[in-house]
């Protein structure tokens, strides 16, 4: 019996060995072709690939459609997976991965039928670059196939990779307006409802639009709210059902600033550019430099260094030697609802999304002239969206010809023709001038039919709006050269009115950022990089002052333990500092409350028709309120302004104390990096662990210029002068390659972490790759 349980044990382990190295032979089959020489079918003339230590690209190619060819084959081998979820994600068609749980997603995504859409205004999307473009995609579905097994994520999923297509580039670039635009525009329906059943006093303070925090290139900042008198508004005197209290939402956008050459020892001109987006491994963007003769480009070669974005055929913010650029979210109002009467002319499309697993669900979309209708009411009538991403121009894929300028007028020109989401451009060129332009697509309303916004414009009587991208706002050699935004309000009077506000910021780390680049009148490429690393908390430090004054004296045992943890204030949002986390929790208590107390009279008259707004700029309401403190605007549950405050700060301490002793309830502990692939929440834990980047506590929050939550902050960032690109810096979290066994997976997240400057230009090439012209085949 002994001999036979060894035997059958020896079996078992044999099994178990044999099962995990085909497993490892399966993973390892879909890695990135690194050396050698591999023919890629269209190909010219032969195309260098060099990678060196962190995995960035350099293509080196005799034509711009050769660099894209083989642009396509690196982005298929390295990322098609993701590649894969933003075409899906934009077109409503991740059920057709992951099953019945992703039906809901899709169908917020289907109803605005993105890929239909595509089809019918390819030829509008390509622009000038279809050749390009075609090229790309050939070089996609080249790469795929030239892997020896599909890529892993596939394998798991139990899925098979669909080819690429041209319009799937048009999707990737869509999924980027549904990541920094809302794509259900629910703040401006919210607040048309509320509007309609709240007295106007109240409404007013509740859409608020600015600070004193407010840094606007262009005129003032707005200030804070004039609060309304008991007889024009009296919170006790109001119905009200509390809603869900909720944390402020992250804006999703990005810092962006530069100085000008009088501003340097040599002239040069400086750009800095982080782009805050959702993080995950391996990071969103994809590190390249591309070289290939172009006549149309100035000096009739193209050298760009930057990010690309993998899916799209073109570098996305960078530097070409002679102009650098960045691109912060506009916040501009880019969408507008319409309420269509019951009997209102209207197509119905049956939209079919296909659900792994199980049968297709047919989801019909009622859409009128104006566009779909995304609620429907008892009576019939429905809300309508027209946005911006749904029209002809919305990506134009020859925004990549940024690549070609030879100097700042030459860069605002190729904007004027940017089909991508309304960003703020930050350029600078090699002679030192700098200038800031809003760039992308916007609408064009006509008369009478002004941006909707936060003001409740009907539009019913507006026709509908085509798109358009020139003619833009601009600020060009400023006569302080400086230049920053940071997702805030950036313009002011009849230019802002034209635009409108689709919910821009709280102007804290604009203001931050301005008040910095204004204490020095000489920069070098570290002086911006430290202005993007900057995590003081100058915007929470009245905060800690206004705890203080609450907790102080106090004999209260849980107000005494807040004291003491956080008495001495650093001023920082390090990930060691207990007294930043404590008056963080503090001010999102008091700021939970005091929405929640605001929003319930909307609440309790609308009903299931209530939605939630996002209100950014609150805190222009709120210190008033808590400055002035005046009985008739006081929370009803309260009975001063004293025990809502006592009430904010003994929460934030039972809070914290169910975690542990005070004194350890560091910011770095809640804000621990949770930077993972996009497949690890299906996994096991194990398999998690493998497939994220380490838990680091990370400095940093919302309100300063190192924007950082545990899997949202810098995507990138970047601090470039053209023409002094060897200086350059970079940072990017999540590394360059989709591959847990590549060299590449993770590479260069420390620096990141820690902020170590990463050089802009590509190192050293350790690894050489040669994509010459495959034989063609006799006729």
């Amino acid at each position: 019996m002994r001999r036979t349980w060894r035997w059958v044990l020896g079996v078992l382990i044999a099994i178990v060995l044999v099962t995990v190295l085909v497993l490892w032979l399966l993973l390892r089959g879909s890695l990135a072709d690194l050396d050698g020489e591999h023919p890629l079918p269209g190909l010219a003339r032969p195309v260098t690939i060099e990678r060196d230590a962190l995995g960035v690209v350099t293509i080196t190619a005799g034509s711009q459609a050769d660099a894209m060819r083989a642009l396509g084959h690196v982005h298929a081998q390295e990322r098609y997976f993701e590649m894969d979820l933003m075409r899906r994600s934009a077109a409503g068609e991740l059920s057709a991965l992951f099953g019945p749980k992703a039906i809901d997603a899709d169908k917020r995504m289907r109803v605005h039928r993105l890929r239909a859409r595509t089809e019918a205004n390819l030829q509008t999307a390509l622009g000038d670059n279809g050749e390009a473009v075609r090229a790309y995609v050939d070089g996609v579905n080249e790469g795929l196939a030239d892997l020896s097994v599909r890529p892993w994520a596939y394998l798991l999923l139990r899925q098979s990779p669909q080819p690429w297509q041209a319009s799937d580039s048009v999707l990737a670039g869509l999924a980027m307006y549904a990541d920094l635009q809302d794509p259900g525009n629910q703040t401006e329906l919210a607040l048309s409802r509320i509007r309609a059943v709240v007295p106007p006093a109240l409404y007013a303070l509740i859409a608020h639009d600015g600070t004193e925090w407010d840094a606007p290139l262009f005129g003032e900042p707005t200030g804070n709210a004039t609060l309304p008198d008991a007889s024009q508004l009296d919170l006790r005197t109001l119905k009200g059902k509390p809603g869900t209290a909720q944390e402020e939402a992250e804006a999703v956008g990005s810092n962006n600033f530069a100085v000008a050459g009088a501003l340097t020892a040599d002239g040069r001109a400086i750009v800095a550019d982080d782009m805050h987006l959702g993080l995950r491994a391996p990071g969103l963007w994809f590190r390249v430099r591309l070289r290939y003769p172009d006549p149309q480009a100035a000096g009739g070669q193209v050298d760009v260094t930057g990010f690309s974005l993998p899916g799209l055929p073109a570098v996305i913010v960078g530097s070409n030697g002679h102009v650098a650029w960045g691109f912060t979210n506009s916040y501009i109002d880019t969408a507008d609802y319409r309420t269509e009467p019951a009997n209102a002319a209207a197509t119905v499309h049956e939209e079919r999304i296909t659900v792994a697993g199980q049968v297709d669900v047919v989801f019909p979309v009622r859409e009128t002239a104006w566009g779909p209708i995304l609620h429907t009411h008892a009576d019939g009538s429905g809300d309508a969206l027209r946005w911006v991403a749904h029209l002809p121009g919305a990506v134009r894929l020859d925004f990549g010809d940024l690549a070609r300028a030879g100097d700042l007028d030459a860069a605002l020109h190729f904007a004027d023709r940017a089909g991508i989401p309304a960003q703020n451009l930050v350029v600078g060129d090699r002679s030192g001038r700098i200038a800031w332009r809003l760039i992308g697509a916007r609408p064009d309303r006509g008369p009478g039919c002004a941006p909707a916004g936060f003001t409740a414009a009907s539009n019913q009587d507006c026709a509908p709006w085509p798109i358009r991208s020139d003619a833009a706002p601009a600020l060009i050699d400023p006569p302080n050269h400086r230049l920053w935004t940071a997702n805030g309000r950036v313009l002011d009077g009849e230019a802002l009115a034209t635009v409108g506000n689709g919910g821009y910021d709280l102007g804290a780390r604009a203001r931050q950022i301005r008040d910095l680049l204004a204490t020095q009148e000489r920069f070098d490429e570290h002086d911006l990089l430290a202005i993007q690393l900057d995590d003081r908390a100058v915007f929470l430090q009245r905060w800690w002052a206004l705890l203080h004054d609450v907790i102080e004296g106090s004999d209260d045992p849980a107000l005494k333990r807040l004291k003491a943890v956080s008495h001495q204030w650093g001023g920082r949002a390090s990930a060691s500092s207990v007294s930043y986390r404590v008056v963080r929790g503090f001010r999102t208590h008091v700021m939970e409350t005091l929405s929640e107390a605001l929003l319930a009279p909307a609440n309790a008259q609308l009903g299931e028709d209530y939605l939630e707004p996002r209100l950014a700029q609150l805190e222009g309401v709120v210190w008033p309120m808590l400055q002035q403190r005046p009985a008739h605007l006081l929370p009803p549950a309260f009975n001063s302004w004293d025990a809502l405050l006592i009430d904010a700060a003994r929460r934030t301490e039972a809070e914290l104390s169910r975690q542990g002793p005070l004194a350890k309830r560091s910011w770095g502990e809640r804000n621990t990096a949770a930077i993972c692939h996009p497949i690890a929440r299906a996994l096991p834990g194990i398999a998690q662990r493998w497939l994220c980047m380490p838990a680091d506590r990370l400095p940093g929050d919302r309100d300063m210029p190192r924007v950082q939550t545990p899997n949202f902050g810098a995507s990138e960032r970047m601090v470039v002068s053209p023409g002094h690109e060897a200086d350059g810096i970079v940072h990017m979290p999540g590394g360059q390659s989709g591959h847990p066994l590549s060299p590449y997976w993770g590479a260069g997240h420390e620096d990141w972490v820690h902020g170590r400057p990463t050089p802009f230009l590509p190192g050293k090439a350790q690894h050489v790759m040669t994509l010459v012209p495959a034989p063609q085949a006799p006729d």
